[in-house]
């Protein structure tokens, strides 16, 4: 891996799963790597603030308590469909949203936001007025009253992670302009403690099916890396876009060489 010493990291849902991976990975590069969690990592992290990505006010306290500059916040963290929707919605898309625009402020010249999407948001091209009826919304609790007022067809999980994805697409231009950039990766199913939740939500037949058709699910080191070198230097002209690391799922179906998943 690359060389990361004296980098500055913020890593969302560092305590468990692809985040704990991100963190363990950055600080064995040398980097200095800051968690935003509601629980302890286990990965010796530089520092741990406490954070509910459900509630705006944690956010804004966790936000007061960061010490930039730094060269990326990389978002993990998010929560299943078996949530309730309006916290589903809240962590995987508003506090997405919230945490990128607050770094404005708290990135280096040419820093980034790098956003662990899903490809359970691939059906956005079929929502996207929609969508960007809510991405016209300004602020946290603008987003929370359209998303009440707008009750959505189908998993809350991947509205919130269509809603998501677009945001990145669509802020990869504004994010320039101001010396940043903004990327995504869309992983399929990973074996991490919430994959469990997927089978509830979408179907053991659809989840499990795809570890048949490849061989095994991702693994959460397979999805870190691709988030760290979308977070690197190496990914300086990588902008605006969402990566997928799915084995190759995605573009089967894209390409009609295997049908649509159904959620």
């Amino acid at each position: 891996m690359t060389d990361h010493t004296g980098k500055r990291y913020v890593v969302t849902g560092a305590a468990s799963g692809i985040g704990h991976s991100v963190a363990e990975k950055l600080i064995k590069a040398g980097a200095e790597v800051t968690s935003l969690d509601r629980n302890d990592p286990t990965a010796p992290v530089a520092r741990q603030v406490k954070v509910d990505l459900a509630d705006e006010e944690s956010i804004d306290a966790a936000l007061a308590q960061l010490e930039g500059p730094y060269d990326a916040l990389i978002n993990v963290a998010g929560v299943p469909g078996t949530a309730p929707s309006d916290v589903v919605f809240a962590v995987n898309t508003l506090a997405v949203r919230k945490l990128a625009e607050a770094f404005f402020e708290l990135l280096v010249p040419g820093g980034n936001v790098t956003v662990i999407s899903s490809t359970a948001g691939f059906g956005w091209p079929q929502r996207l007025e929609t969508i960007r009826e809510f991405l016209a919304t300004d602020t946290y609790e603008e987003g929370a009253a359209w998303y009440r007022d707008h009750p959505q067809e189908g998993n809350a999980y991947n509205f919130s992670k269509e809603c998501t994805t677009v945001y990145v697409h669509a802020m990869g231009l504004a994010f320039h302009e101001l010396g940043f950039r903004l990327n995504a990766v869309l992983p399929g199913p990973v074996e991490t403690p919430i994959l469990q939740d997927f089978r509830e939500t979408m179907g053991e037949d659809t989840i499990d099916g795809l570890a048949t058709l490849l061989g095994r699910h991702a693994n959460p080191e397979d999805i870190a890396d691709v988030a760290i070198f979308l977070a690197s230097d190496e990914a300086r002209w990588v902008n605006g876009e969402s990566i997928t690391v799915d084995g190759g799922t995605g573009g089967a179906v894209l390409s009609g060489s295997v049908p649509i998943p159904e959620f």
